[in-house]
């Protein structure tokens, strides 16, 4: 049912601008002919797609001035509540302190250092004095081990693209050094403090344009790893490692704790499966000094040199190096290897039958804290390195442990944690302690936000196919099941991400102010119970996140939380394809749907950047069985009138915000524009008559890209459009 006419505020149907369709683009795919009228907004820096964009923006704004009033209290409270300090856990570096801290409303938070435990926290690099409209934003930063040295990236209107620069931590002297054409990069210090390895793609060809002077969207190839002497320039940095015959392939590289090698992970995908090389610094005749020249690359041991599993460095005793991997162990586990001796692998921390291993950290010697997922709940231990052997559990509360900064050679560990009801309390756990006890560090507190105002649960709801599957509902105490609560529900599924609870100021107001339900599921496509769960919405099984995410809403209604007419559905990413494939396929159970920086052609998003990198949980369409699951669901390719065929005449989609930002270059914006268009066409200016009144519209964020590096005035004014929106479509009153 129709959103409008349910809040009984019919609407007359808005008046879109015309978009050129291009009937002749028709694509053969396996011998089946596929239109694609609309291939010309792929050209994003064309002055046909600007016009067309600026015509959609002006539609937007003319459909939320109608949501004004929402938008003026939405404003107000998101903008108190968002106006307190938020401090992330600290890490150390020779006996100092380094972390990020947000006063309140400041457009990005700062990096702080802090000599000693009892000296003054001071501001050592502000994000805030890099460009005038904070659209230039702090995107990575790695001090050296003695504490002398910062590399920070910076990123300019939310790219992925990044530019290292370099610090002197003592007197905050910024060096000549400036890397460019980094992505996809970590920043790794060798222990003497000389440089640090990284990660970049070649500079494109004929294009001596500065980063920030539009998207650029070519396929990613031919990355490659550098390393960078402090007080160089880029074009004296060693090359250490290529592979021109297999130019898809990704590198991260990290440096052991001990400082004597290197480690090199090795991808092509988004899947959690790598390839595991190391190199021996010490063995290297001369030093990476040596190897400045025409020396060839690093002489890399290929340890592990199969996609056959995931590896990653939890610690390393000379030549015996502990992984966590999920090798025959879809819920993870820690497994050992003397790299002399490639064979002699050992699980030191066999798999939990019933609990994902979600990480490891090496602290205090031979101690490890690791930290499992069960049932979408965290749960800490402290346990032996050598062994495995659990020492010690470590109780928290229900939420999420969103961070453990540690190592082997100190005894305090820092532990981030929050929970949908807790905004942050970062604890200090001392574990040179017979039993180690958490302390709390910081404490995050939000000025009028009382936490017993309000409600936490987790549920268990059925899928079409009979799988249960987990979801957190959070609403004000004591809400009446009447069916009349407005209910905002949100997912994502793909790629093995876990959605825990976390804590939301936009999430506070909503219940607070708006009465809302705010729900999260757990959907098939995720990592909430490993590997199996992941593969069970992922390529041919993609399917089931969608089923998963509808069942979430049947079950909602049901229950009686909701009705269809107050169901809002929300999803950024991959999430925004959820959501533009739910209501392809259930427009009548939403009235609303925002959808962010979707991927919505499912048939060509391997073609832009990095999308190549999802053909591991999408598949491809250039495979004749894969084209076939994809065209099946691609948002953009089954877009139908819910009134035609049999549907109820008054039957049309729910209002619908379609979000994108002008410098994505992850998922390009041209998804969104391709599916807006397509949209309105076939609901709207294609036929006449048509009974879809509810608006479709595009929100398109200017010098913002994927998500990333967003300044806090950014984060509230998308908050306040895209739930103002939503109150204004579903017919909510404000509650004072």
């Amino acid at each position: 049912m129709g959103s409008l006419a349910a809040a009984g505020k019919p609407s007359p149907a808005l008046r879109y601008p015309p978009a050129r369709r291009d009937d002749d683009n028709v694509d053969d795919y396996h011998g089946v002919l596929v239109p694609d009228p609309y291939r010309w907004m792929e050209e994003l820096e064309s002055e046909e797609v600007k016009e067309f964009v600026d015509a959609q923006a002006a539609v937007a704004d003319a459909v939320l001035s109608t949501c004004d009033g929402h938008r003026g209290r939405l404003r107000g409270q998101l903008t108190a509540l968002f106006d307190h300090p938020r401090f992330r856990a600290p890490f150390k570096r020779a006996g100092s302190y380094f972390y990020l801290h947000n006063a309140g409303l400041q457009p990005h938070s700062a990096l702080y250092v802090q000599h000693g435990p009892g000296g003054e926290p001071d501001v050592l690099l502000d994000p805030n004095a890099f460009s005038d409209d904070a659209t230039v934003s702090l995107a990575m930063f790695g001090v050296s081990h003695d504490g002398e040295h910062l590399a920070y990236g910076t990123s300019a209107s939310g790219s992925d693209w990044i530019t290292i620069r370099v610090m002197r931590v003592r007197d905050r002297r910024r060096l000549h050094d400036e890397i460019s054409w980094v992505k996809f990069s970590d920043i790794a210090w060798t222990r003497d403090g000389k440089g640090f390895f990284y990660s970049r793609f070649p500079a494109p060809k004929n294009d001596g344009a500065p980063l920030d002077s539009g998207i650029k969207t070519s396929v990613n190839l031919n990355h490659e790893v550098y390393y960078h002497f402090l007080g160089t320039n880029q074009s004296e940095d060693v090359l250490c490692w290529e592979d021109p015959d297999h130019p898809k392939y990704i590198y991260t590289t990290e440096v052991s704790e001990d400082g004597k090698y290197v480690i090199l992970s090795v991808a092509e995908t988004s899947e959690p499966v790598n390839k595991s090389y190391y190199c021996d610094l010490s063995a290297l005749p001369d030093g990476l000094e040596g190897m400045k020249g025409d020396h060839g690359m690093l002489p890399f041991v290929k340890l592990v040199d199969e996609f056959e599993a995931y590896y990653a460095l939890i610690a390393n005793d000379d030549t015996q190096f502990t992984f966590l991997t999920n090798k025959n162990a879809p819920k993870y586990k820690l497994s050992r290897v003397d790299v002399n001796e490639p064979h002699s692998w050992i699980d030191v921390l066999p798999e939990d039958e019933k609990a994902v291993l979600e990480s490891a950290c090496a602290v205090h010697g031979d101690k490890l804290m690791v930290n499992y997922l069960s049932d979408v709940k965290y749960v800490l231990q402290m346990r032996s390195l050598v062994t495995g052997e659990l020492l010690h559990d470590i109780p928290i509360d229900i939420g999420s442990v969103n961070g453990i900064s540690g190592r082997r050679d100190d005894s305090e560990v820092f532990i981030h944690f929050a929970s949908f009801l807790t905004p942050g309390i970062i604890y200090r756990c001392d574990v040179s302690k017979e039993t180690p006890e958490m302390n709390i560090y910081r404490e995050i507190s939000v000025s009028g936000f009382d936490r017993t105002d309000f409600e936490a649960k987790q549920v268990f709801y059925t899928s079409m196919d009979g799988t249960k599957i987990p979801m957190f509902i959070v609403s004000k105490k004591n809400i009446v099941l009447d069916g009349s609560n407005p209910t905002l529900l949100y997912g994502y599924g793909g790629f093995g991400m876990n959605m825990t609870p976390h804590f939301s100021v936009t999430r506070i107001v909503l219940m607070r102010n708006l009465g809302f339900v705010s729900c999260i599921a757990n959907i098939r496509g995720g990592g909430e119970y490993g590997e199996v769960w992941h593969r069970g919405g992922s390529l041919a099984n993609k399917q089931n996140c969608f089923d998963d995410f509808i069942a979430a809403g049947e079950f909602l209604v049901s229950a009686g939380y909701t009705n269809p007419s107050r169901l809002c559905i929300e999803g950024a990413s991959n999430g925004g394809l959820l959501v533009a494939a739910c209501i392809n396929q259930r427009p009548d159970l939403f009235g609303c749907a925002l959808a962010h920086v979707g991927v919505m052609d499912m048939l060509r998003f391997h073609k832009f950047t990095i999308g190549r990198a999802w053909t591991c949980d999408f598949g491809c369409s250039e495979k004749e069985e894969e084209f076939h699951w994809l065209i099946k669901y691609s948002p953009l390719h089954n877009v139908r009138r819910p009134w035609e065929n049999g549907g109820c005449r008054s039957q049309q989609y729910p209002s619908t915000m379609l979000l994108t930002a002008d410098h994505d270059d992850r998922v390009v914006p041209s998804h969104t524009l391709k599916f807006l268009a397509t949209m309105q066409h076939v609901l709207c200016t294609g036929v006449q008559d048509s009974p879809q009144t509810n608006p479709i519209i595009g929100r398109i964020d200017r010098k913002s890209g994927h998500g990333c590096g967003r300044s806090t005035q950014k984060i509230i004014d998308e908050a306040v459009d895209r739930y103002a929106f939503a109150a204004k479509m579903m017919g909510i009153s404000w509650i004072d």
